[in-house]
C-alpha cells in the first residue's frame, strides 16, 4: 500500500486531504483496543466530498493511512500547534474522546515513533513540498488546501457545537487577511451555512509551515463538521444528496481563492 494517493492537476492548487485514510498495518492495528480499531477520529469520506477537484483542475494529495498510525497534520517533533489549546501528538494514544487506541503497554515506543515518521510522515510531506514548488515555478505562485473534517460535538475539544464551516489562516499568517475574510464572506452569502473565520481551528501543522505569503505560497485549512455531508451517528454513512450541495460551495470558495490570488500575485 502507497502511503499517499496523488493526481496532478493543470492549475497552482493542491488539495491535501490527510485524515481521510483508514488503512492500519497489521502488526500496528493488533496492538489497538476496540475503539482504537474503529478509527473513530477520521475525516471520513473527505476525498469523496472533493471528488470535483479534478475536474476542476486542482491536484490532490490524499494519505491512505489512517491518522492513527501517524498525524500528518502535527510537527513531526509533536511540537505544540497552538498557544492555548493542547494538540496530539504525531502518534497519538488517545482519541478525542478520551479512550485509549492502544491496549495496555502496547503505545508506539520512542523509537517506533521515529520509524513511523520516517515511514509514513516524511513521503507526504516531501510530495506536498515538491508539488508546491513545481506549482510555483510553473505559475508564479501556488495555493495549498488543506481539508478537513470532524464531528459537530467533541466536548474535550471545543465547547458546544462547532460550526459548519470553519475557515482557518493560522490568523491571517498563512495568507493574506482579505483572503479568510473574503471566503468567510462567500459562506456567509450562500446563507446555508453557519461558518466562522480563525475560531477553534486556526489551521494545523500543515497550514502553519507552508502558508508562506512572502514567498508566494498560501496555505487555508477548511475544517468541516460533519453533519452536513454524512450521518454523525452511524459513521460508514456518506449522505450524497447532502455532501452535493457542501461540494458545491466548497468548489465555488476554491474558485474565490484562486480568482484572489490571480489578482494579488499578478500584481
Amino acid at each position: 500500500m502507497s502511503v499517499y494517493s496523488f493526481e496532478r492537476g493543470t492549475l497552482p492548487l493542491l488539495i491535501s486531504i490527510p485524515h481521510a485514510g483508514t488503512d492500519v498495518p497489521k502488526i500496528i492495528g493488533d496492538c489497538m483496543t476496540t475503539v482504537g480499531r474503529e478509527l473513530p477520529d477520521t475525516d471520513w469520506y473527505v476525498d469523496q466530498l472533493y471528488a470535483f477537484a479534478n475536474r476542476m483542475g486542482a491536484s490532490v494529495i490524499k494519505a491512505n493511512y489512517s491518522r492513527y498510525v501517524v498525524d500528518l497534520n502535527r510537527s513531526p517533533d509533536s511540537a505544540a500547534l497552538y498557544d492555548s489549546n493542547p494538540t496530539s501528538p504525531v502518534c497519538a494514544a488517545m482519541t478525542f474522546g478520551g479512550e485509549a487506541i492502544y491496549a495496555p503497554g502496547k503505545a508506539p515506543s520512542s523509537s517506533e515513533i521515529i520509524g513511523r515518521v520516517q515511514q509514513y510522515w516524511r513521503p507526504y510531506h516531501e510530495s506536498l513540498q515538491e508539488e508546491l514548488d513545481r506549482m510555483r515555478a510553473q505559475h508564479g505562485f501556488a495555493l495549498l488546501w488543506d481539508a478537513h473534517s470532524i464531528l459537530s460535538e467533541v466536548p474535550d475539544l471545543f465547547t458546544g457545537v462547532l460550526p459548519e464551516f470553519n475557515i482557518g489562516t493560522r490568523n491571517d499568517v498563512s495568507c493574506p487577511a482579505e483572503v479568510g475574510m473574503a471566503l468567510l464572506q462567500s459562506v456567509e452569502s450562500d446563507g446555508q451555512y453557519s461558518a466562522v473565520l480563525n475560531g477553534r481551528f486556526t489551521g494545523g501543522y500543515i497550514t502553519m509551515h507552508y502558508g508562506q505569503p512572502a514567498n508566494r505560497v498560501w496555505a487555508v485549512q477548511l475544517e468541516l463538521a460533519q453533519r452536513i455531508y454524512m450521518d454523525e451517528t452511524h459513521r460508514r454513512s456518506f449522505d450524497a444528496n447532502r455532501a452535493q450541495d457542501a461540494a458545491r460551495l466548497i468548489e465555488t470558495l476554491m474558485n474565490r481563492y484562486l480568482s484572489l490570488a490571480r489578482q494579488r500575485l499578478a500584481e
